[in-house]
């Protein structure tokens, strides 16, 4: 079957053409990640990511360009925040909010510009941030200030491109871009982790590894489980006479999805996680109170039962928020009645909106929690079992979004299939 499916994406030319295209991209993006800025001391490099665990997760997410010091080496990171603050801002303003919800595609085209313009900024105080950090710890060597601006403007620059890629692939390729290429940085990491298991392999730990590949299953099964759970909410439309023909009259079903924001929430927290850890690393190491308080953050943050706590929380609160941007009852509920639709034994209207939104707290908090739990469960394994998750093919955030990923791309894929069945017939 799957077979036949693939030979069925190859024989339709736009479609062929739109995956090539999306490859096409993820070879530009591994190039970028390999061009590195000069000055690195590699054995430095390695001993300081080995040190720093929040820095070593960054770089998964960046397929190895913070590793490398590449000129995209802080990935998408900055885009992703600025995404973050401006969504937070149309709930704050009602402006944005209108301008958002109300004006359509080209409102929500200049919400994106605006999260653009932001991204420059982001990127040049942590792309200096990162650069400062690096030459502290005698990582770099010691820069100029110009070659450090220098250096400031090839990073800023590295993102605002990824950034144009990652639209350029919503644009003109299948799936979400940004996506894809955190998917792409991940999955290049592979070998690598392959290559520290076979070294690190220890026959007397067997039973560590059983369990840790067993947990990676149970949460590849979750992921899938709670990305294709729906709710089926039952919707009728009147019928309706115009001339010789009756409309309507027919029974249907709004699907509601458990997790409507599917992989989003995730790459939220971890964005805003990470803040915390790089600044406290960035200020540790000047001494003084500053640096006493900064210090103690640090440590406060590398515990384990905290990072996991705040993960947890995060990533159920990133949900809501979410799916309180993207899904508006209010609106499906317009849409309703204006196609002649009910819920059969709920009024149109308010009524139906305010159904909605019970529906949706109710299936959202076993979204939310589920997607929570398995977020944290690698850590809370690898604690138990003494085996990093960073050591296996992928850790257990990562494992979230490349099946994540994966499935919804699969799902444009089956759609734009269909869609083609259906005009040929």
């Amino acid at each position: 079957m799957w077979f036949q499916k693939i030979i069925q994406i190859f024989k339709i030319r736009d479609l062929r053409n739109k995956i090539l295209f999306v490859l096409g991209i993820f070879v530009v993006f591994r190039i970028m990640a390999n061009i590195p800025i000069p000055g690195i001391d590699a054995s430095k490099m390695k001993e300081f990511f080995d040190s720093f665990q929040v820095f070593g997760l960054l770089n998964v997410f960046t397929g190895g360009a913070l590793d490398n010091l590449s000129i995209i080496l802080l990935g998408l990171g900055p885009y992703i925040t600025a995404t973050i603050i401006i969504q937070l801002l149309t709930m704050i303003f009602p402006q944005l909010e209108k301008l958002y919800k109300e004006e359509g595609e080209q409102g929500r085209r200049k919400i994106n510009q605006y999260g653009r313009v932001l991204t420059f900024p982001l990127a040049m105080m942590q792309a200096y941030a990162m650069l400062v950090l690096f030459q502290r710890q005698n990582v770099i060597d010691e820069m100029p200030f110009f070659i450090l601006l220098a250096s400031m403007l090839t990073a800023t620059a590295g993102t605002v491109f990824l950034m144009w890629l990652g639209e350029l692939i919503t644009e003109k390729g299948i799936g979400n871009g940004v996506s894809l290429l955190i998917f792409a940085g991940i999955v290049s990491d592979v070998p690598n982790s392959i290559r520290q298991f076979v070294v690190a392999y220890d026959p007397s730990r067997i039973p560590s590894y059983l369990l840790f590949f067993a947990i990676a299953l149970i949460i590849v099964a979750g992921v899938v489980l709670v990305n294709e759970a729906r709710r089926n909410i039952p919707v009728s439309y009147a019928k309706r006479v115009r001339g010789m023909k009756m409309y309507g009259g027919v029974s249907t079903y709004l699907p509601l999805s458990i997790n409507p924001a599917g992989v989003i929430p995730i790459i939220f927290a971890l964005s805003i996680l990470l803040f915390p850890g790089m600044l406290a690393s960035f200020f540790a190491g000047k001494g003084g109170v500053v640096g006493n308080i900064f210090t103690a953050v640090n440590n406060f943050f590398q515990n384990q039962w905290v990072y996991g706590i705040f993960y947890f929380v995060l990533v159920v609160l990133f949900t809501y928020f979410y799916t309180a941007v993207t899904f508006d009852p209010k609106t499906i509920s317009s849409n309703l009645q204006k196609m002649g639709g009910f819920v059969p034994g709920i009024r149109p209207g308010s009524s139906t909106a305010n159904f909605l939104y019970y529906i949706l707290n109710r299936v959202l908090l076993i979204g939310a929690l589920f997607l929570g739990v398995i977020a944290v469960l690698p850590s809370a394994v690898g604690g138990a079992t003494g085996i990093s998750s960073f050591q296996f093919l992928v850790g257990g955030t990562s494992l979230l979004i490349v099946v994540s990923v994966i499935l919804e791309t699969v799902r444009q894929i089956d759609s734009q299939l269909q869609m083609r069945d259906y005009e040929t017939f």
